[in-house]
């Protein structure tokens, strides 16, 4: 079976906190480490009510001191709003406290709206359209020779760079550089397919890659009974409904019966962004997990699960692996 990692926003429950999400992001890391995941990724997102890990690379720093060996990382950071300096800084910073186990991967978005992008950057000449100069200009400072500006931290770490995406942008820009390439398809799977193809056949090889690397980004809900997990399942139904009619939400309470209350047309709509997922027994999933990597061929699955209860979280997350062993 190909590598499963972690993708964790720091989901904050409906009624919880930030610290208390963060808490529980470290005790998933944990156990992640102890199922056998190989990387546990946090995600930049700015202005949510519903996700805590905005501070990307402080949350990351909390999540590699409570565990050992698990490889810690960006799901990703969004370049455009950042100095690469800054970033280089940064996660050089964490590749000296926790050596040989730190990612960084790379978006073009702002994982916000443009009024927290302007409050970000204070103004917006630095935008996606820079995205390539700016990773070229971060993979400088990491290997050093910029000439008088230096990140130290930073300078001479071996952090291996990821390119994420959801569309042809992303698949070009990564097989251009020869970096392995991470697809969103947990929430934007239509041109999967098109990216994937369009990544492999195009890849030039690198210092860091000799041949093209595909992470996809997939959700699992699993549980003792397809019951349950599709319950579980109804915290993200409602947080994306939320999210697409502009009412941004903590992540709320599972809701039986949820789906049937939308309309045909927004029934549709989850059904599409949510159709890279496995719900239901450990055995439902791994038949799941299976069709999904024999029809992409992906090298490795970014897993996330937006789960209400912590608990439940951790035991989907623990049932997934066993089933896929």
């Amino acid at each position: 079976m190909i590598p499963l990692s972690v993708l964790d926003l720091a989901p904050i429950p409906e009624g919880s906190d930030a610290g208390r999400s963060l808490r529980n992001s470290a005790d998933l890391a944990r156990n992640a480490e102890r199922f056998g995941y190989k990387r546990f990724w946090m995600a930049e997102h700015h202005s949510m009510p519903g996700i805590a890990s905005a501070a990307t690379s402080v949350a990351l720093a909390y999540v590699g001191s409570q565990t050992s060996s698990i490889r810690i990382g960006a799901g990703g950071i969004m370049l455009p709003n950042h100095a690469p300096l800054v970033i280089a800084e940064e996660f050089g910073t964490l590749e000296a406290l926790f050596p040989n186990r730190v990612d960084l991967g790379l978006g073009r978005a702002p994982g916000t709206d443009q009024a927290a992008a302007y409050a970000l950057r204070r103004n917006l000449a630095s935008d996606e359209h820079q995205f390539p100069n700016d990773v070229l200009e971060l993979q400088g400072y990491f290997r050093g020779g910029n000439g008088r500006v230096r990140a130290i931290p930073g300078e001479g770490a071996d952090i291996p760079l990821w390119i994420l995406g959801s569309s042809l942008f992303g698949a070009q820009l990564a097989a251009q550089l020869g970096l392995p390439y991470a697809f969103a398809s947990h929430f934007a799977p239509q041109m999967m397919m098109e990216a994937i193809s369009y990544y492999r056949e195009r890849f030039q090889p690198s210092e860091q890659l000799d041949k093209p690397y595909v992470m996809l980004g997939f959700n699992a809900f699993v549980a003792d009974t397809d019951e349950e997990a599709q319950l579980l399942a109804t915290s993200v139904q409602q947080a994306f409904v939320a999210l697409r009619t502009g009412q941004l939400m903590q992540l709320p309470p599972p809701r039986a019966g949820y789906e049937e209350t939308l309309p045909l047309n927004a029934r549709a709509i989850l059904r599409s962004v949510l159709s890279c997922s496995a719900i239901g027994t450990p055995e439902t999933a791994r038949e799941q997990v299976q069709a999904f990597v024999a029809r992409t061929g992906a090298d490795e699955l970014m897993v996330t699960a937006q789960i209400y209860d912590h608990q439940a979280r951790v035991r989907s997350y623990e049932l997934l692996m066993q089933a896929v062993r």
